[in-house]
């Protein structure tokens, strides 16, 4: 069931930048207010937390869909407005939870929103749908290759008190793959040297290893195992998201810099 779940997510996202990179968008988009329902069902019954849905999961999605045509001005006006509007939604529940509640909402404007705002500035080039391809590459080659090195040789943990099936020796299986496939994906897709695309692989393994870690701390802290069910045999799709959205900040960065604009 996992595999099949992941196989046709992948199947409808690279179909979506082959024929119609804004679609693309639109499944981020989806994929955001999904994870935004997620994480506000589970803090409301692990900490009593209320999110400001409403203005938390329209921001989220007004800032994955403004940057194509306005870019950084979209995500700095976006997520200042967004705030703005939850400190004043929350007004009608009163003094009571309301610093804990405004905070929670204007987290996941950033976690959620702001860093997935990035993959729309990854996909919004020419070439934006090549872009997003070696990004994608790179990351499905680092959870392969963490995976099944990790599975065979994993005996060391990396961090036991957070994530303790997490092991170095997958990490370096992640680090190799994830290496060769940027290298190939930067040379074959973008015509540039593989050795960028090596720093890139190399980069974002790590990036997604602090995402995943990151992700793994906030449900030991509220006390839950997975965000959600919507995706079956994966959990919640924020338990999908945790790797990619701070990956995705680094990504454009990085193939911003290499590719250029």
């Amino acid at each position: 069931m996992a595999i099949g779940v992941g196989v046709g997510l992948g199947i409808v996202i690279v179909l979506s930048l082959l024929l119609y990179r804004p679609a693309f968008m639109v499944i981020i988009a989806a994929a955001v207010l999904a994870s935004v329902w997620e994480m506000s069902q589970t803090l409301r019954r692990a900490r009593g937390i209320e999110i400001e849905w409403l203005p938390v999961g329209l921001g989220c999605v007004a800032l994955v869909v403004l940057p194509w045509w306005f870019g950084h001005q979209a995500q700095a006006l976006g997520i200042a407005v967004a705030a703005l509007v939850c400190l004043l939604w929350r007004f009608r529940r009163g003094a009571a939870g309301y610093l804990q509640d405004v905070s929670a909402s204007v987290f996941l404007l950033v976690y959620l929103g702001l860093f997935a705002s990035f993959a729309t500035l990854l996909v919004q080039p020419e070439d934006g749908a090549k872009r997003v391809l070696v990004f994608l590459i790179v990351v499905v080659c680092s959870d392969t290759g963490g995976y099944a090195s990790g599975v065979v040789l994993g005996k060391h943990p990396m961090a036991p008190s957070i994530s303790p099936k997490k092991s170095w020796e997958g990490f370096g299986g992640s680090l190799l793959t994830a290496m060769i496939g940027g290298a190939l994906s930067v040379w074959l897709l973008l015509d540039h040297p593989w050795w960028q695309g090596v720093v890139i692989g190399a980069v974002l393994t790590v990036v997604a290893v602090i995402g995943d870690l990151a992700e793994s701390l906030i449900k030991r802290d509220l006390g839950v195992k997975d965000m959600g069910t919507l995706l079956p045999g994966h959990g919640g799709i924020m338990d999908r998201l945790d790797s990619l959205l701070p990956s995705a900040v680094i990504a454009w960065a990085l193939l911003n810099a290499f590719v250029g604009h």
